[in-house]
C-alpha cells in the first residue's frame, strides 16, 4: 500500500532538502514527493493549524492519508480522485475541502500535482464553512462553488505567483485571517475542554468530559459531531490511533508495548485500529512507511507553533 516497495525502504526516507524551513523530500518509487510546512501567525493559531506546499512530479501517483481534521486544498496544478473508507470515490475539485476523516483515505494523482493545502481545526471549520462538520465527514466539496468566489480569486492568486511558496503562504494567511471571525466565549470553552480531552493519554472516558464541562453525553455527541465530525468515543479512538503511529515511526517505540499501555484489547485490536486510521499496519509504519505518512508524520516537527491537536500526531 502507498508508493514504497521493500526494496526501497533504504532510499526513500524523508529529508530535509534545501527549498526552505521545514521542507522535506521523499525519493519514492514514483518519483520525488516533496512538502513545505508554515506555521500560522499566532493571530490565527486558534483557527488553523499548519499550512503545507505538496508538490509530486510523476505522471500517476497513489498513497494514503491518516484520518485528520478538516483539510482546505487549493489544487495549482494536477488532479485527480479521493477513495474514502466506504468505497466512495470523488473527483477532486480545484478548491478542495476535505471534511474531517474517520479512517485513512486513498488518494490518486492523475498528472504531476502542486498542491497548497491548510489543516482546519474546528475554529477554523466554522469560519470557512460554518455546516456540520460530521455531514462532510470522510467526503469532499468545492468550496469555491459553496461559499463564494473568494476561494476562487484565492487560488487564481497562488497561481499567479508561480513556485514563490513564501510569497503563497502569505497570501494564503492574508485572505483566512480576512475570513475569520471570533467566536463565542462559550464555544472557546468547549473546543478547549474537548481538544484537552482527546490529549489524554490511553482511552479516554466521555463521563470525565461530561464532568468538565457540565455537558450530557447526549449533548457531547450533538456537539462533537458538529465541530469535529464524529461523536467524542470515535474521536478518542482516532486520536488515539494518531499518537501511537507517531511513537512507532518517529519514536522508534515498540508497538507491542503501546498495546498494552494504550488500552487495547489485544494486539490484533490494535493492528485492526492503526490499518483503519493511518492506512498502514504498525510492522509498515515501522519498516516501510509510505511517503506521505511519513511527511504527515513530521508536522509534529512544528511543536508549539501549531496548535496541540494538529501536531499531536
Amino acid at each position: 500500500m502507498g508508493s514504497h516497495h521493500s526494496d526501497n525502504v533504504a532510499r526513500a526516507v524523508a529529508l530535509p532538502d534545501d527549498r526552505g524551513p521545514l521542507s522535506y523530500t521523499v525519493d519514492a518509487a514514483q518519483g520525488p514527493v516533496r512538502l513545505r510546512y508554515f506555521a500560522p501567525p499566532a493571530h490565527l493559531r486558534a483557527y488553523f493549524g499548519s499550512l503545507y506546499y505538496f508538490t509530486v512530479s510523476a505522471d500517476r501517483y497513489a498513497d494514503v492519508t491518516r484520518a485528520d481534521v478538516p483539510q482546505l486544498r487549493l489544487m495549482l496544478e494536477g488532479g485527480g480522485d479521493y477513495h474514502f473508507q466506504d468505497g466512495t470515490v470523488m473527483a477532486t475539485p480545484d478548491v478542495c475541502l476535505l471534511g474531517p476523516t474517520m479512517g485513512a483515505t486513498r488518494f490518486e494523482l492523475d498528472r504531476p500535482a502542486r498542491v497548497m493545502g491548510i489543516s482546519l481545526l474546528p475554529a477554523g471549520w466554522l469560519a470557512l464553512y460554518g455546516g456540520d462538520a460530521s455531514e462532510l465527514a470522510d467526503r469532499l466539496c468545492d468550496l469555491a462553488a459553496e461559499r463564494g468566489d473568494a476561494y476562487a480569486r484565492l487560488l487564481d492568486g497562488l497561481r499567479g505567483l508561480g513556485e514563490d511558496a513564501d510569497a503563497m503562504a502569505a497570501l494564503c494567511w492574508a485572505e483566512l485571517g480576512r475570513l475569520t471571525r471570533p467566536l463565542r466565549p462559550a464555544t472557546w470553552e468547549l473546543l478547549a475542554a474537548i481538544d484537552a480531552w482527546l490529549m489524554d493519554e490511553g482511552s479516554p472516558r466521555i463521563e470525565i468530559l461530561a464532568e468538565t464541562t457540565g455537558l450530557s453525553p447526549r449533548q457531547l455527541a450533538r456537539l462533537a459531531n458538529k465541530y469535529y465530525g464524529a461523536p467524542p468515543k470515535l474521536l478518542a479512538r482516532k486520536y488515539r490511533a494518531l499518537r501511537c503511529s507517531a511513537r512507532i515511526a518517529l519514536d522508534g517505540e515498540s508497538w507491542q508495548q503501546l498495546c498494552e499501555e494504550g488500552g487495547f484489547y489485544d494486539q490484533s485490536h490494535f493492528i485492526r485500529e492503526i490499518k483503519h486510521f493511518i492506512g498502514l499496519t504498525p510492522h509498515q509504519l515501522q519498516t516501510e512507511p509510505s511517503a506521505v505518512a511519513q511527511l504527515t508524520l513530521l508536522r509534529r516537527s512544528l511543536g508549539g507553533d501549531v496548535a496541540v491537536l494538529n501536531r499531536l500526531s
